[in-house]
């Protein structure tokens, strides 16, 4: 039996069009993306997640980041409102994906924006990053979603760093990987800080199986010497737009509660 289905966006060919907003703009190789892309679903459909492909949105260079467009709690789907203007039309696509799945579906509505790159859930708790994409009418929207789910939301403010789940991430036992110095102090309890950007994101594949990406090799080493089952892929065209092995996939577990 699958351990779910995993939500994913082929890249569109303007790629390199998309946003950047921390980084210095550089170069994409839209090519080297799509076979990066197809390397990255190869890496889930190994670690059995069924693939659903959500239908294309050739003209949001940022599309191939599906985890924005939607958050996903037990068997409601949470369809986000983006921060960007560019960047709304990739919920349509989503909610029909979600739709198929027979999720419920919980539209947020103006004011509110949220990117689902700021939703970090671990547990029964959603921590939430308030930064240039999420605003507080957002976190407001997302608690009252979730509140009959039995979750709590926790915001959090964030630094330099386009997302929360852009400087921390939590293993599979619940440890938080993370750069501190991109968000408040305070809000999270002891975890284990990385000198690797790519070192703080980690997708749980189920068990003891996380994915990473190649950017951070001494996380990835340290962590499989602790005894995790890691798969390492390579998404550096992705990192020069400022994603991450979280932006690229959707994960919906079969039967059981979702973890990032």
């Amino acid at each position: 039996m699958p351990s779910g289905t995993a939500l994913i966006r082929k890249p569109s060919a303007n790629l390199a069009d998309g946003i950047v907003t921390h980084l210095q703009r550089s170069p994409v190789d839209v090519d080297l993306a799509m076979r990066q892309h197809e390397a990255y679903c190869a890496a889930l459909a190994a670690a059995d997640w069924d693939l659903r492909e959500v239908e294309p949105a050739p003209d949001c260079p940022d599309a191939v980041f599906i985890e924005d467009a939607v958050v996903v709690v037990d068997d409601v789907a949470i369809i986000t409102r983006p921060g960007a203007d560019s960047r709304k039309p990739e919920t349509a696509g989503a909610e029909a994906a979600c739709r198929a799945l027979g999720l419920a579906i919980v539209p947020l509505t103006a004011p509110a924006t949220l990117d689902g790159g700021d939703v970090l859930q671990v547990g029964n708790t959603l921590y939430v990053g308030r930064g240039g994409r999420t605003n507080a009418e957002g976190i407001r929207q997302l608690r009252a979603a979730v509140a009959p789910l039995g979750r709590r939301v926790v915001p959090v403010r964030l630094r330099e760093v386009l997302h929360l789940k852009s400087a921390v991430t939590a293993l599979p036992d619940g440890t938080f990987l993370a750069l501190p110095e991109l968000f408040e102090p305070g809000v999270f309890p002891p975890g284990r800080p990385v000198t690797e950007e790519g070192g703080c994101h980690v997708v749980l594949l189920g068990g003891d199986r996380i994915l990473m990406a190649a950017s951070a090799p001494r996380t990835a080493e340290s962590l499989t010497d602790l005894g995790f089952r890691v798969t390492i892929v390579d998404i550096s065209e992705f990192e020069k737009l400022e994603g991450c092995v979280t932006c690229l996939s959707v994960l919906v577990p079969q039967g059981g509660r979702h973890g990032d």
